[in-house]
């Protein structure tokens, strides 16, 4: 059952179900300034407009897509103050892709030091184990 106020409004729990995420999310998002504080009914329920929820469905779009929190802030500003190109817009994003790339090539540097290094090992029960002579910089 969803609910909503008598004027449209969500409530915490409503906005985090439509918007596919957890309440703990969205007080997240409200304490690091990503979500403005909602407004509140005259009983203190907080009360979420439809804007609040397409801002949230950005926000957790933008984590999806690997954009830290900072990246994802100027993107909102930029959107808040209508201060942006799609120029803008597609060098921030070029930026991120290049940074997702150097990770990418940093976990397959690590997937063949791992494999490397386990293929040395022979899992026996002797206390010598390659692994941890080189996690130790130990000679092979």
């Amino acid at each position: 059952m969803t609910f909503t106020t008598s004027r449209g409004a969500l409530t915490r729990g409503t906005l985090a179900k439509r918007a596919g995420c957890h309440i703990e999310t969205v007080r997240y998002y409200e304490k690091i300034g990503l979500l403005a504080p909602p407004a509140r009914s005259p009983g203190g329920h907080r009360l979420y407009r439809e804007a609040d929820q397409r801002r949230l469905r950005f926000i957790l779009r933008g984590r999806e897509l690997g954009f830290p929190i900072e990246e994802l802030r100027s993107l909102l500003s930029m959107v808040d103050e209508h201060a942006y190109t799609c120029g803008d817009i597609q060098a921030m994003t070029l930026t991120h892709l290049t940074s997702v790339r150097d990770r990418i090539r940093d976990l397959q540097r690590l997937e063949r030091t791992l494999s490397t290094i386990s293929d040395r090992c022979t899992g026996g029960q002797v206390p010598d184990c390659p692994i941890i002579d080189e996690m130790l910089g130990a000679p092979a």
